[in-house]
């Protein structure tokens, strides 16, 4: 377990930019799709027979949006920042507590990003951690004497084979979740894995935007690993579920995680029902504890989140 000692709210000041936000015009951004009011852009995108990437990219809307639109949906805008002289306790809770999933590195002198740091890169780390005393009097612990899963079984979301897949990433949205597990008819064994970033093949595979509204999870799945496999494009949708079981160390799973490049493991129950998730975020959650005050009042002015959050 990781500590430290308090730090006052203008030290915390030096992690970031401001929080901020961007007012747009509704009106503009409506208009800007060429006119386009009744139907979606993937609708519009059929009428026409077209490629709905064609069209979005052919569209005043996607030549005249700008990057500042879109960060100002972001919880912290523009964004949360490390700097290297800022602590490792930090950097963990910042990717874990509060929920982030990368920090750039800034050099404030220089103006400029060194680099970005990532819940995968924290995992990685650990897992080259393997044979250091420390590590592995932590990593034989067994997943519940580390409180893993944080979620009881009836409370996992997830979707059914056979709901519209658009329900996946609503729920997404809604729970502010980075994946969901896609389960067969008995509701208890996950089948596939699902995450926001397979969202872009609602756009970009010509297959599945024609049916967006109605295409199922299952069929979404096998629709774009065929998409995938015909592309030859490399995909965690092309692999199978990961999974795990609560009598797994903490090393298991982090070396499993960290071999596969995955941002999750399922818990199964030794018929392979699903009980629980384990996600990059959970791990690095069990390695720290925040100090009280650390932060001073740096993030008390941005909860609740803002009703257009991404993050």
């Amino acid at each position: 377990m990781i500590a430290g000692s308090d730090v006052t709210g203008e030290a915390a000041d030096g992690l970031a930019a401001k929080p901020g936000t961007v007012t747009l015009d509704t009106a503009t951004s409506v208009e800007a799709y060429g006119g386009v009011k009744a139907k979606s852009a993937p609708e519009a995108a059929v009428s026409m027979g077209g490629s709905f990437f064609e069209t979005l990219t052919s569209s005043d809307f996607y030549k005249n949006t700008k990057v500042r639109d879109i960060s100002g949906s972001f919880r912290w805008a523009p964004f949360l920042a490390l700097q290297n002289s800022d602590s490792f306790l930090t950097m963990l809770l910042l990717l874990s507590k509060y929920r982030m999933k990368s920090l750039p590195v800034v050099d404030l002198g220089e103006a400029k990003i060194d680099n970005i740091i990532t819940q995968s890169a924290v995992v990685h780390m650990l897992a080259e951690c393997v044979g250091l005393h420390w590590f592995e009097d932590w990593g034989m612990k067994k997943l519940p004497e580390l409180g893993l899963p944080l979620m009881r079984p009836n409370k996992v979301v997830k979707v059914s084979e056979e709901e519209p897949v658009l329900k996946a990433f609503q729920l997404m949205r809604k729970r502010r979740i980075g994946g969901v597990p896609v389960v067969d008819e008995s509701g208890n064994k996950a089948i596939a894995n699902l995450t926001i970033r397979d969202v872009q093949y609602l756009l970009t595979a010509p297959e599945i935007y024609k049916d967006y509204r109605s295409i199922t999870a299952k069929d979404f799945v096998t629709t774009v690993k065929k998409y995938l496999e015909k592309h030859q494009d490399a995909s965690p949708m092309l692999m199978n579920v990961i999974t795990c079981n609560r009598d797994d160390t903490i090393k298991d799973i982090i070396l499993k995680l960290d071999a596969e490049k995955r941002q999750r493991i399922y818990v199964v129950d030794k018929e392979e029902n699903l009980e629980g998730v384990i996600t990059l975020r959970d791990i690095i959650s069990r390695l720290v504890h925040e100090p009280h005050g650390y932060f001073g009042d740096f993030f008390d002015g941005v909860v609740p989140l803002p009703q257009n959050s991404r993050v």
